[in-house]
C-alpha cells in the first residue's frame, strides 16, 4: 500500500503563489487548522480560496467558545495571503470587509446549494448544473467567479441557469475519522464542503482527527474513498465546536 502520510510542511511544499484552493469547514468547523498553519509558514500569497465562508477571527464566536487565534480560512485572511474569495456567506470575518475596502481582496457570493453542486461537478466529472436558483435576478446575467458568462435554458416551459463546475489545485479537508488509505467520514457540522470538495481538486490533502490501520473500523462507515485521497497528515486537534 502506498504510504500517503507527511508532515503538515511536506503536505503543502507544492503550493505555489496564485493557485486555487478549497478549505471544507462551516465557520472553520471542520476546516484543516494544521494545514492552515502550514501554508501560513510556507508564506505564499495572492490564492483563491474556495470554501463557504471566510472561517473565524480572533474572540469569535463571542463566548466561552471564542477563538484564541484566527482559524481556518481565517488564519489566511489575517495574513494577507488571500486575492479573491469565492464563498456563499461573508457576514462574519471583519478582515473581509477590511481588505475589501482597502482594495487588496475581491469575492464573488455564490449561493451555498449552488457552491457544492459546482464542486459536485468538478469531483464526478460533470459538464455543470441547470439550477432555478438566481432566475429573475442580477446573478442571472452577471458573469460567474471565474468570468464566464452564465447561460439560461428552457425546458418545458421552465428557465434553468446553468452553473459550470468549479475546481481547484488543492483541496483542504479535516475528517474526523480516516485510515491510512485515506478513506475517511466527517461528523456533524464538519461535513460541510469536506465530502463534495475531494476529487474536485487536483491534489486532496486530509488533516484528520484520528487515524486508524485499514481494516480496523466498520468500511460501511467511510463517506468518501481513499482512491480520491492523495495525502494525510498526522496531528489535527480537535476543536471544541
Amino acid at each position: 500500500m502506498i504510504n500517503k502520510i507527511m508532515t503538515p510542511d511536506e503536505a503543502v511544499a507544492g503550493v505555489e503563489d496564485g493557485m486555487t484552493i478549497m478549505v471544507g469547514g462551516f465557520l472553520a468547523t471542520g476546516s484543516p487548522q494544521i494545514l492552515m498553519e502550514a501554508l501560513v509558514r510556507k508564506g505564499v500569497k495572492h490564492l483563491t480560496v474556495i470554501g463557504n465562508d471566510g472561517g473565524l477571527d480572533v474572540g469569535q464566536p463571542p463566548g466561552e467558545f471564542a477563538a484564541k487565534t484566527a482559524r481556518g480560512i481565517g488564519l489566511l485572511l489575517e495574513n494577507h495571503m488571500v486575492d479573491h474569495i469565492i464563498a456563499s456567506h461573508l457576514g462574519v470575518n471583519p478582515k473581509l470587509n477590511e481588505q475589501f475596502a482597502d482594495g487588496s481582496l475581491t469575492y464573488t457570493l455564490v449561493p451555498q446549494g449552488t457552491l457544492a453542486e459546482k464542486i459536485r461537478c468538478a469531483a464526478y466529472g460533470l459538464g455543470g448544473v441547470l439550477t432555478p436558483v438566481g432566475i429573475g435576478t442580477p446573478v442571472e446575467t452577471e458573469k460567474d467567479e471565474l468570468g464566464r458568462m452564465k447561460e439560461v435554458y428552457e425546458i418545458d416551459g421552465k428557465k434553468w441557469l446553468f452553473e459550470r463546475p468549479l475546481t481547484a489545485d488543492y483541496a483542504f479537508i479535516r475528517p474526523s475519522l480516516a485510515d491510512k488509505f485515506g478513506n475517511y467520514m466527517c461528523s456533524k457540522a464538519t461535513r460541510n464542503f469536506n465530502i463534495v470538495m475531494a476529487g474536485a481538486a487536483k491534489h486532496t490533502i486530509i488533516a484528520p482527527e484520528k487515524i486508524v490501520e485499514v481494516g480496523e473500523a466498520d468500511p460501511d462507515m467511510w463517506q468518501v474513498a481513499g482512491v480520491l485521497v492523495d495525502t494525510i497528515v498526522e496531528g489535527e486537534e480537535k476543536w471544541q465546536i
